[in-house]
């Protein structure tokens, strides 16, 4: 049965908005009289569109929508002609029911922030405060192209960030699935042979044999071991005090925690210069920007400074306190205020550390790639030594 969201006007005048699954749209206008409301807007909600059955929204198709939005804003188009546009070219399923019901809202009387305010898991609050901002100045679409830039630039540094991740993933899973293979097909057969060995099995041999039968016996605990392990690791890491001691010590791991420095840096900066700019408050701006850090550690860093910039102090002391940021980084956010360009100076930091991550990029797979190759041929060829120690030990007998 199709489900209709509707908004209405009660007899005092009263906007009242609800959805309702009935067979037709006849069915909610008899419902409304019903309830003595006046219908305004009437749509049908797209089937399986929701984000919550597992389909996910694109940055990119977000991007794409941003731009288009912003040039038809700018080339005079009203507001609820460019939504409907909106809703007819995407190609994203979400991204239009999404949009359908934000149409649906502009046109019962809300602001385009209100309406985007509605759907958190498509909209962060960063780019509804910047859209509240650009509608209240009156430059919505700068704001709307400030905002694709943005979002561009946030989806390369995540890309850069998960590329370094990518060939260390790999070589792992190609290393666990290697000593698997050898535990569980091929020492077995080693050792059926040299169960005709009279003579007794050299140490290494017997610990990878030991291995190979542990493996074989117990693989379903060893399963239900890494899955109750990662459980309640996530069980953990969903508390404020492991994920904070979890991103403190990531910071402190050496190459990956600075790179994960650099890129926390490189978006708290972007953010927050974005933020700025648009004439988003600067208070709002700080809260924005510290949920979005993506590390504790530097949100615990951003909110204090919230907090010093409330009680009158400048921004850079509390962040130059925490530790967290390079000295460049508060020495250039101290000149920012003092200069009255703070934004202006947040975005020459995040082109910087962009360029920087992509140097700690490169810096961390310089050093894992040799490292890993190191594993897991030690790993591997140990292995395989350890069988053929017997039979080195055997040709040596008989000579």
């Amino acid at each position: 049965m199709p489900v209709y969201t509707y908004s209405a006007r009660t007899v005092a005048g009263d906007l009242k908005r609800d959805q309702i699954e009935v067979p037709s749209r006849d069915d909610v206008v008899s419902f409304l009289r019903a309830q003595k409301l006046i219908p305004v807007s009437i749509r049908e909600k797209p089937k399986g569109v929701s984000l919550s059955f597992g389909q996910r929204l694109k940055n990119r198709d977000l991007v794409i929508v941003t731009r288009q939005f912003a040039t038809m804003i700018n080339a005079g188009l009203p507001l609820v002609q460019a939504l409907d546009i909106l809703v007819k070219q995407t190609d994203s399923r979400v991204l239009q029911a999404t949009l359908e019901d934000v149409l649906h809202d502009v046109e019962s009387g809300n602001t385009l922030a209100d309406a985007l305010r509605q759907h958190p898991k498509v909209f962060s609050p960063l780019y509804v405060n910047m859209v509240a901002a650009g509608e209240t100045g009156g430059i919505l679409d700068t704001i709307l192209l400030r905002l694709s830039v943005f979002l561009e630039k946030n989806e390369a540094l995540a890309r850069k960030v998960k590329g370094a991740m990518i060939y260390p993933a790999v070589i792992s899973l190609v290393a666990v699935s290697a000593i698997v293979v050898l535990l569980l097909f091929v020492i077995p057969t080693f050792q059926s042979m040299f169960a005709s060995f009279d003579q007794q099995l050299p140490l290494p041999t017997r610990i990878v044999i030991g291995m190979s039968a542990v493996l074989q016996g117990y693989w379903w605990a060893m399963l239900a071991a890494v899955g109750g392990g990662a459980f309640l690791f996530r069980r953990w890491l969903a508390t404020p005090g492991g994920r904070l001691t979890f991103d403190r010590s990531m910071l402190k791991v050496p190459v990956l925690g600075n790179l994960a420095r650099k890129s926390a840096v490189a978006r708290f900066t972007r953010t927050l210069g974005t933020l700025l700019s648009s004439g988003v408050a600067i208070l709002d701006g700080l809260e924005i920007t510290a949920r979005t850090s993506g590390n504790r550690v530097i949100h615990d860093a951003i909110m204090k400074s919230r907090s010093s910039i409330a009680g009158g102090e400048s921004i850079s002391q509390p962040l130059r306190q925490s530790g967290v940021f390079p000295p460049m980084v508060t020495q250039m956010i101290n000149v920012g205020e003092e200069t009255g360009d703070l934004d202006g100076m947040l975005t020459k930091v995040a082109d910087f550390y962009d360029d920087e991550v992509d140097v700690a990029v490169e810096s961390l797979l310089k050093a894992m790639e040799p490292a890993m190759i190191v594993i897991l041929g030690t790993v591997v060829g140990g292995m395989i030594v350890a069988m053929y120690l017997p039979i080195f030990g055997m040709i040596n007998t008989i000579q």
